[in-house]
């Protein structure tokens, strides 16, 4: 690993977990972080314990005991977001990197990354990786997994955003963030919403100036098999939503270029959409129509114009929101056969 100019108490990397409710899963993923080949001096590794009511910090206790370079830091519960903020303000790390508590690290896959990010100084470093179902976890051969060819491209942010960064697949733990940049531009997760990582995402690409795309296998993405919509959403979770859209939506404030705005806003009409519908699965019409109220209220400029289907959503939010909640259903049942 090169020698870096560290200032006191500075490691080159800081690996913050976030811990909730994952008893389950929180060892395997904390012992991932301890096969990376890396001595215990190169990084330190930040727990966040956001309340957990289970059984999970006693599940990594030992694991604790043994390594000085652990922190825990214990809050109360107040969700993914804070808990991150959190451990990036406690962060000493050149370097930031936020596995999900339910995922893995590809075993010897961080020393390969962090020598590129740290030679490079890219602002963000962006890997691959690994989805694996939930069910052959326990089989999968990780022992035989092979590598990648570790190609590296360099690119401005605008170039990443434009080319690489998939609207459903905003992932940050698949990323290696400079703390600097993170700090200098106050990025900083969105409290108290799932799908935090869309407008965190969003704007860490639009701000970043040198980047790193490697071909290079980092996460093992535990993919929990979903819960029937009809079940698993409520009015919450669609006001969650709404509210990454709104937050998101913000970026388009920045002054873009035509066609990084276009991107942008074809991303978040993605999101627009997969909301539409996660709504129509909703139990009752007052269900429906209240969170569509509540992103016409989050996002009152949301407008889309990449098209006619672009154009006529975006009259019938504005003008006849609860028609576009019952063609979305209509559509649902005879196209879609849902």
């Amino acid at each position: 690993m090169p020698t870096i100019s560290q200032k006191e108490n500075d490691v080159p990397l800081s690996i913050i977990i976030p811990v909730y409710q994952v008893e389950r899963y929180i060892r395997p993923c904390i012992e991932s972080v301890f096969r990376q080949g890396l001595k215990d001096k190169d990084f330190e590794l930040i727990i966040v314990n956001d309340g957990t009511k289970d059984q999970s910090m006693e599940m990594i206790t030992d694991i604790i005991d043994q390594h000085s370079n652990i922190t825990v830091i214990n809050q109360t519960n107040q969700g993914l977001s804070v808990a991150r903020n959190n451990g990036i303000v406690r962060a000493r790390g050149e370097y930031i990197l936020m596995p999900d508590s339910d995922d893995m690290l590809v075993t010897n896959s961080l020393p390969f990354l962090l020598e590129k990010a740290l030679s490079s100084k890219a602002d963000i470093v962006v890997a691959d990786f690994l989805r694996i179902d939930d069910k052959e976890m326990d089989q999968y051969p990780f022992d035989s997994i092979v590598q990648k060819d570790g190609t590296s491209i360099e690119k401005t942010g605008e170039e990443l955003f434009l080319q690489d960064l998939n609207p459903h697949e905003c992932y940050v733990w698949r990323t290696l963030f400079r703390r600097d940049f993170l700090l200098r531009h106050h990025l900083t997760f969105f409290p108290g919403i799932r799908c935090q990582d869309v407008p965190f995402t969003h704007e860490c690409y639009l701000k970043a100036r040198k980047c790193l795309r490697v071909s290079w296998l980092l996460n093992i993405y535990r993919q929990h098999r979903p819960f029937a919509a009809s079940s698993s959403h409520d009015v919450k979770k669609g006001k969650e939503i709404s509210i990454a859209i709104a937050k998101t939506w913000e970026l388009t404030k920045l002054n873009l270029k035509p066609e990084l705005e276009r991107k942008l806003k074809n991303d978040i009409y993605a999101s627009f959409c997969y909301n539409l519908w996660m709504t129509t699965k909703l139990k009752t019409m007052p269900e429906r129509y209240e969170v569509v109220d509540i992103l016409r209220e989050a996002a009152p400029s949301l407008s889309f114009d990449d098209g006619i289907k672009q154009k006529l959503n975006t009259f019938l939010y504005h003008h006849a929101p609860h028609v576009l909640i019952n063609l979305r259903i209509i559509y649902g049942k005879i196209v879609k056969n849902e």
